[in-house]
């Protein structure tokens, strides 16, 4: 059984304790990973504080800095395939799309290798004539870059790129449900060069682990991935030390299908927006929201499509939907579905889990539509079950996009100019695709809010989050201060 260690300070060593990880396909053990407890964990953000002070860090430029970023980034490129292997076996994720987002991953780095030398501090034409004034960017410290299971290396990418641009220190801990490729990440992390306890990787359970690394004294801010429960323990923990936070959390998306859309787009949209990944995503279009006259037509074409996909290993290229990653999902997504159908949603294909071994449950379609009340609707799977939902005016789908405490991401698929522009406006969400699904990039910032959390990652927004600002006031008169007791 292949075993994994943890990266704290520059070396790579064994945790406190350790546990056998799953694969999602089999349902069988196939590696044992380091499990950080208390004492790994203030071993890692000690590293981590005692290198941002250090002057191999704290005196490196910001254009050397870049180019650390340059060399990882192309360090990921080149293990690309090796990273996608090891996030399948250990996850699940279907190996067409970790080859493809791995690959893709590498530009983030390269985006902000690019931005370390352009954050810049500004003048303030002050308005006391002796006074020179002007701000500095100065990173805020010790990071906590928190990532869920599903789409690791990307998640890590879009905290670490910036956090490291800034000049800050990282310890990234990586989800207990599969974090092999981070931790092989680790190794690229050294042989790029960074200096020792710049960056620490180490991995382990909420209560010994996560809730231990928020509530440091040492850690200066936050970056989180995951779901609002844990997100709360996460805030609260950031009393201690009063850290600031960025959250990226769930979501239960509008994908808002107009009667004069292209419906066989839409539907491929759909498909991709909800069945791809298996559903695991932040921005799966969970909620289709579609004209009531063309609804039995574009449900018949996504069930068709649904009824189509290829379902199997995940390590096959052939797959188009693999396992979910834990069997806790799978009872999820079968609670919800069978509360749902109490309420009167209708069960159009799929629903329930697929016999044999492993974490396998079938692309799911439920039409709520008799049932606006019904729990799929607002409850997040984090599983290939899409709910659907008619409306007969755009005011109406306005409002049922916006019935939601979620506020991550949404879709509009219509031919009218006009309309789209007034949905782009209207619905309340961080990201609005319209006539399109599931497309990111290092460029476009990424978040929400509500309980889709706050911050931004990816683009100029991310790289804004890391340094704090410092104003400088320069006296310029070679006057004596005057009257000490009168502020100037």
């Amino acid at each position: 059984m292949q075993e994994f260690e943890q990266y704290i300070g520059g070396d790579f060593s064994k945790a406190s304790a350790k546990f056998e990880s799953l694969d999602p396909a089999t349902g069988t053990a196939w590696a044992l990973m380091p499990e950080a407890r208390e004492a790994d964990v203030n071993a890692a953000v000690e590293a981590a504080h005692a290198a941002f002070l250090a002057p191999e860090w704290a005196n490196m430029t910001a254009t050397a800095r870049g180019k650390l970023l340059y060399r990882l980034a192309d360090l990921v490129a080149e293990n690309a395939s090796e990273l996608a292997r090891l996030e399948t076996r250990d996850t699940g994720k279907i190996i067409r799309e970790t080859s493809a987002q791995i690959a893709y991953v590498a530009e983030y780095y390269r985006y902000y290798a690019g931005l370390a030398d352009k954050i810049e501090g500004a003048h303030l034409p002050i308005d006391k004539p002796d006074m020179e004034v002007w701000l500095r960017r100065e990173p805020v410290g010790v990071v906590a870059a928190i990532v869920p299971w599903n789409s690791q290396l990307f998640l890590a990418a879009v905290k670490l790129g910036p956090a490291l641009a800034a000049g800050c220190t990282v310890v990234l801990k990586a989800s207990e449900e599969g974090p092999a490729p981070l931790l092989a990440f680790a190794r690229l992390v050294q042989e790029a060069g960074f200096p020792a306890g710049v960056v620490n990787v180490l991995t382990g359970f909420g209560p010994r682990c996560g809730a231990v690394l928020t509530s440091h004294p040492k850690v200066a801010h936050i970056a989180f991935t995951g779901g609002p429960d844990t997100a709360r323990h996460i805030v609260r923990g950031s009393a201690e030390n009063l850290a600031s936070t960025s959250l990226e959390l769930g979501g239960k998306s509008p994908f808002v299908v107009f009667e004069d859309a292209d419906l066989e787009s839409a539907a491929n949209a759909q498909v991709s927006g909800i069945f791809a990944a298996s559903g695991q995503s932040c921005v799966a279009g969970s909620r289709l929201v579609v004209a009531a006259s063309v609804k039995e037509a574009f449900l018949a074409k996504l069930k068709a499509k649904a009824e189509a996909v290829i379902i199997g290993a995940p390590d096959d290229m052939a797959t188009e939907v693999g396992p979910l990653c834990t069997a806790a999902q799978v009872a999820r997504a079968e609670d919800i579905i069978a509360r749902s159908l109490a309420a009167g949603a209708t069960l159009v294909t799929g629903g329930t889990r697929l016999e044999g071994a492993g974490h396998y449950f079938p692309p799911t379609i439920l039409d709520c539509s008799a049932a606006p009340d019904a729990p799929c609707l607002t409850e997040e799977f984090f599983g290939p079950v899409l709910s659907a939902v008619s409306f007969e005016s755009e005011a109406e789908a306005l409002d049922i996009a916006n019935d939601t405490a979620f506020g991550l991401a949404s879709g509009v698929f219509t031919t009218s100019l006009t309309r789209a522009h007034r949905m782009i406006r209207g619905i309340r969400a961080g990201i609005v695709w319209v006539n399109t699904y599931r497309a990111v990039s290092p460029i476009a910032p990424f978040g929400g809010h509500g309980l889709s959390g706050h911050g931004r990652e990816g683009g100029l927004a991310a790289a804004l989050d890391y340094p704090r600002t410092k104003a400088v006031w320069l006296r310029t008169s070679d006057e004596p201060i005057p009257d000490p007791f009168v502020m100037r």
